[in-house]
């Protein structure tokens, strides 16, 4: 398979940020401070619109684990619908079983709405019962990528389980190097694992312009400084895209 470089963003400053950098693809989401929520279609629309390069959107209702109700479902079910009708060139989604497997009929639904656009397994991957089990029921379902960190919070501390991984898929599903990626990283993990894609949000802070700002008024999670922007670093995402086109040459 091709290499990649997918940046994820959740706003349009960041994807445009990200293509100019050398960004093969995009990830697209919504509240990438908690790990990243289904994103809005006017974002969708307005990114597509400023960039030429392939779009996966990642569909998750909501924080937290991957174990969804019928109602959560069932939105997400109309999501892969909306997206794909909206030209996506992919989507992002994971759900499991309460025993830690890959719920595979529901991933089959989802699927099934996507309409032939590509399919990643998100990291809900990380956290399943057997990530061997699951690779083979993500190329049971026709999943075309795995976005993992090698189960550990960092890809650099789960750099064993990716080398494994790797070998073990064959290409069929890609597996796509995420968490704590950067230009050193890929310089460090391709050689060790053999991976050829590689997934970054390549996050900088811009304080914000606020003059007035009041205190110890929290909108959100607590200790998140509401004065903190994240935005993609467009040159780190340019240092990334070298590194990977010295290793893995087109």
């Amino acid at each position: 398979m091709a290499r990649v470089l997918e940046v994820c963003v959740d706003a349009v400053e960041s994807a445009e940020s990200a293509a100019r950098g050398g960004a093969t693809r995009l990830e697209l989401c919504a509240n990438l401070v908690i790990g990243g929520t289904s994103p809005d279609e006017d974002l969708f629309c307005m990114v597509r619109e400023r960039v030429d390069i392939p779009i996966r959107v990642l569909l998750r209702p909501r924080f937290g684990d991957f174990l969804y109700s019928d109602e959560e479902y069932e939105l997400l079910r109309r999501q892969v619908r909306r997206f794909a009708a909206l030209g996506a060139d992919g989507v992002v989604i994971g759900l499991l079983r309460p025993d830690g497997t890959l719920d595979e009929e529901r991933m089959a639904g989802l699927i099934g709405l996507a309409g032939g656009c590509g399919v990643t397994l998100h990291r809900a991957f990380d956290v399943c019962r057997d990530p061997f089990e699951a690779l083979g029921a993500a190329r049971r379902l026709g999943v075309d990528t795995i976005l993992t960190s090698g189960q550990q919070a960092s890809c650099v501390d789960g750099a064993p389980l990716l080398a494994q991984l790797v070998e073990a898929a064959g290409g069929r599903p890609q597996i796509l190097v995420g968490a704590g990626v950067s230009a050193a990283v890929i310089l460090d993990l391709q050689p060790k694992t053999g991976a050829d894609a590689f997934h970054l949000s390549a996050k900088r802070t811009l304080e914000s312009g606020m003059v007035f700002r009041r205190q110890g008024v929290p909108m959100g999670l607590p200790g998140m400084d509401e004065f903190t922007i994240w935005r993609c670093d467009g040159d780190a995402v340019r240092q990334a895209r070298a590194a990977l086109d010295a290793l893995c040459p087109a």
